[in-house]
């Protein structure tokens, strides 16, 4: 492994760890979960701005849901299994059947449409031991699962919020170019070729609505339905295959989901799946690679290292250090009687993209001197220190698309 795998930075950086009673599941630690809640979070404020609502759904589901789905039949093997009362249960590796069943408590009208449902789906999928790798691949982790339930006239319009959505968060993440692919109608699917005709062609209009140029993967879609893929390149020009969207007449039909149309009648809702990351904890591993360890300030676990010179001075740092916090930052004193250099090194040895220097100097006149990464220095004063953290530190989602 080089210095920028993710599983070595996760290790430097004392974010995660993996071991062998538990493989392919990550032992998140401290600042690793500072992280994890930073990601987790910006997503729970940009679906909330796009319209969708949180859900929560189990994670241990009866088989005979997972065989009325079809994911039974198709994933079975990689599903983990268990028994409870004589009757079998799934661990859930997908979320879409559960919130068939949120969609199907109540009666729905074609006023109600379009229903969006967004859930942190926590899944688990009987991975090969072989093919496991760190947080890119592993058997648990959580999806930022979506789905939305809506008539077929509403799917080009849905599909274009998801492009919107989708590009506003790469961007906030780093990452400004994507390639696109439509994966159509795999060999063993459920549905008639009717079916798959109709979503297959309604998906690239809608792509092409959305300004969207994209290459056919034959044969790669769901087995419900066909997906738009979307691969982020990252700085090493790698791509990554996060988003997905995916156009599904199939299990609303299954499951048994309705609405009463504007003619009275009974309909059966169109679903698309959608995705943004994919999984948080795939994403945080890209990230890491991406960023080599130096996220951005907005997602560093400590945004700010305030230390300080002399032993009469902690207070003056102290103070300041609460300064920070007060707006919102996540703060890691240093106050150990170590000289300063030691401390400005230990900081950038955690990627701390900020180190504020708060000594005897700083006090008499009321200011702080900040470091940056790339040795840039500010000597400002408490308040002017205060602005410039608001604007650097300011997570993104603070901006609204929708």
């Amino acid at each position: 492994m080089d210095d920028f795998d993710h599983r070595v930075l996760g290790n430097k950086l004392d974010l995660f760890h993996q071991q062998d009673e538990s493989p392919g599941a990550i032992f998140w630690h401290p600042r690793g979960m500072v992280l994890y809640r930073v990601v987790e979070e910006y997503i729970r404020v940009r679906m909330r701005q796009a319209g969708f609502v949180e859900v929560r759904t189990p994670q241990i589901v009866s088989r005979d849901l997972w065989e009325q789905s079809g994911h039974w039949e198709k994933f079975g093997r990689n599903m983990f299994s268990l028994e409870s009362d004589n009757n079998p249960y799934c661990l859930k590796p997908m979320s879409c059947p559960c919130h068939v069943q949120i969609f199907k408590k109540g009666s729905r009208s074609y006023r109600d449409l379009p229903i969006r449902y967004s859930e942190f789906g926590a899944v688990h999928r009987a991975e090969p031991s072989g093919a496991l790798h760190g947080l890119m691949r592993a058997r648990a982790f959580t999806q930022d699962d979506a789905h939305v339930l809506c008539m077929p006239d509403q799917v080009e319009i849905e599909v274009a919020r998801f492009c919107v959505l989708l590009k506003t968060i790469y961007a906030d993440f780093g990452f400004g170019e994507f390639d696109v692919a439509l994966s159509t109608r795999p060999a063993v699917r459920a549905g008639d070729d009717a079916v798959w005709d109709r979503s297959e062609a309604m998906l690239a209009s809608a792509a092409r609505a959305a300004g969207l140029d994209f290459a056919i993967q034959a044969g790669e879609g769901a087995f419900y339905g066909p997906k738009l893929e979307f691969h982020l390149l990252d700085r090493q020009g790698r791509k990554w295959q996060c988003g997905t969207i995916q156009l599904d007449f199939v299990l609303p039909e299954r499951l048994g989901a309705s609405y009463v149309a504007e003619d009275g009648a009974k309909a059966t809702p169109v679903m698309l799946h959608h995705a943004v990351l994919g999984s948080l904890e795939r994403f945080i591993g890209i990230l890491l690679e991406h960023y080599e360890g130096w996220l951005p300030t907005w997602l560093a676990p400590d945004q700010i290292v305030v230390a300080n010179i002399g032993t009469d001075d902690r207070e003056f740092a102290d103070n300041t250090a609460f300064a920070f916090e007060d707006i919102g930052c996540r703060v890691l004193r240093d106050f150990r009687a170590e000289r300063l250099p030691r401390k400005i090194f230990d900081a950038r040895e955690l990627a701390a993209p900020i180190v504020a220097i708060a000594g005897r100097k700083e006090a008499l006149a009321g200011e702080v001197s900040l470091r940056l990464r790339d040795g840039e220095q500010h000597v400002l004063t408490i308040n002017d220190a205060l602005a410039y953290l608001r604007q650097h530190a300011r997570v993104p989602s603070a901006t609204r698309v929708f």
